[in-house]
């Protein structure tokens, strides 16, 4: 017979203490993401923030230093980032659906937010957590230009599915062929659409056969 578990009550509310004491002694965004803007270092962490961030810092917002200043903190506005606009043609945006304030902070400057995701003109279907939101890199899409922002005209496909191997590459694949006695048939061709993850088995075993075999020219 199977001894049932004793629940020692005493012992399972002191965990549950110690539990919340963690919690609530855990540092909060605010005091995480400090930062000293005239030695570009994080108080709480000592850290000090790369030469090529500075320029940001100085220059750009996060999401919740341009979120305290709109009204209902900015729900149902379009964000971007700097680096999304200097990287890609297609619309990328975050719609803001829900905003948690860490009324802790001094200028109510921290917090977590959730939202839809537009990527390069692809809106996603769920709402999510937004992150790096303590980036200084993003920036508030202005109302009248919400809808310019948004449209986006897919670009058409152009059906290029297959591209020639290189000539030395396409030299080894036909002489394998020939040393193996199969067909040369089709002239090999690299396929753009194909899909494959290789991890580091499949080239150990590339390898080790290529050793066995030699080189096919």
């Amino acid at each position: 017979m199977v001894r049932k578990k004793q629940v020692r009550l005493i012992a399972e509310m002191a965990r549950k203490i110690r539990d919340y004491r963690a919690l609530k002694d855990r540092p909060r965004d605010s005091q995480r993401y400090a930062l000293d803007y005239e030695s570009m270092t994080r108080p709480f962490t000592g850290k000090k923030l790369p030469v090529l961030a500075w320029e940001d810092v100085r220059r750009e917002s996060r999401l919740f230093s341009l979120l305290a200043s709109l009204r209902l903190f900015g729900m149902g506005r379009l964000f971007t980032r700097k680096s999304w606009l200097a990287e890609h043609q297609e619309p990328c945006y975050w719609k803001i659906t829900k905003v948690q304030v860490d009324y802790t902070a001094e200028n109510l400057d921290h917090g977590k937010a959730w939202g839809v995701l537009t990527f390069k003109g692809k809106t996603e279907e769920k709402e999510k957590p937004m992150d790096k939101v303590m980036y200084h890199d993003w920036r508030l899409v202005p109302k009248h230009e919400e809808e310019d922002f948004k449209r986006f005209t897919p670009r058409p496909d152009t059906g290029v599915r297959h591209v020639p191997y290189p000539p030395l590459l396409r030299a080894m694949i036909l002489a394998q062929k020939q040393k193996e006695g199969r067909p040369l048939g089709e002239e090999p061709a690299i396929d753009l659409h194909r899909k494959a993850h290789f991890n580091k088995d499949y080239f150990r075993r590339q390898e080790s056969q290529q050793r066995r075999e030699g080189t096919a020219v």
